[in-house]
């Protein structure tokens, strides 16, 4: 299956649904080891990401990678780059502005990025490990397109990305529908249970943790 194909599986209001809920929701309510390493973190405040995952490796240093998969990652991807966790700045904001022509939503990266104040201005989603001015060569081309293992998550072209202030979670595409619905029934939970302790009930009552008191 190509990656174009692979975005069919995903439900058409997954994004919508996916960023009201929020990724700490959605990931509790998966039940599923999809949380990316909590290292890597939004570049500025209030960046989210809800999209079909393009997964790409680049060579330590070396992100030529990147300018192949520009071209042939599906329009509202999110592209998901591992680099081995090696710090320079494979992204700046010529590759934004080419991503933005591209339709790619939002990048997410197990290295570093640079220009961070144009990509800030550009309001670009983009989730990084750090910041590094280090620019990189074009020289190797590790993989684009084939699954990979990102941050201790397996992400493959269609999976189902949720990045916001919480971190990143990656979803197997054929677990997203499920992981929505629980985690909606979990929100409408929480919701109830917020009203409660407005008036006055308390945490240990409502989590059935109230026989603590007498033992602390």
């Amino acid at each position: 299956m190509n990656a174009a194909s692979s975005l069919i599986c995903l439900p058409e209001d997954a994004p919508s649904r996916a960023l009201a809920l929020g990724s700490a929701t959605l990931f509790e309510a998966s039940a599923l080891p999809c949380s990316v390493d909590p290292a890597i973190r939004p570049l500025w405040t209030g960046a989210s990401i809800a999209a079909p995952v393009y997964p790409l490796a680049c060579a330590p240093g070396d992100n030529l990678a990147i300018h192949i998969a520009m071209e042939r990652a599906p329009r509202g991807s999110v592209l998901v780059v591992a680099t081995g966790d090696y710090l320079a700045g494979y992204w700046g904001e010529v590759l934004t502005v080419a991503a933005e022509a591209a339709g790619i939503v939002g990048l997410v990266i197990d290295g570093g990025v640079r220009d961070v104040a144009a990509l800030k201005a550009r309001r670009f989603s983009v989730f990084s490990r750090g910041v590094s001015m280090r620019g990189t060569m074009k020289a190797s081309v590790p993989s684009v397109g084939a699954p990979l293992l990102f941050g201790g998550v397996p992400a493959a072209a269609g999976d189902f990305l949720l990045a916001d202030d919480d971190g990143v979670l990656i979803l197997p595409r054929l677990a997203v529908e499920r992981a929505l619905i629980d985690a909606e029934a979990r929100a409408a939970k929480e919701k109830i249970m917020m009203e409660k302790l407005v008036s006055g009930a308390t945490t240990l009552d409502l989590l059935g943790l109230g026989a603590w008191r007498q033992k602390v």
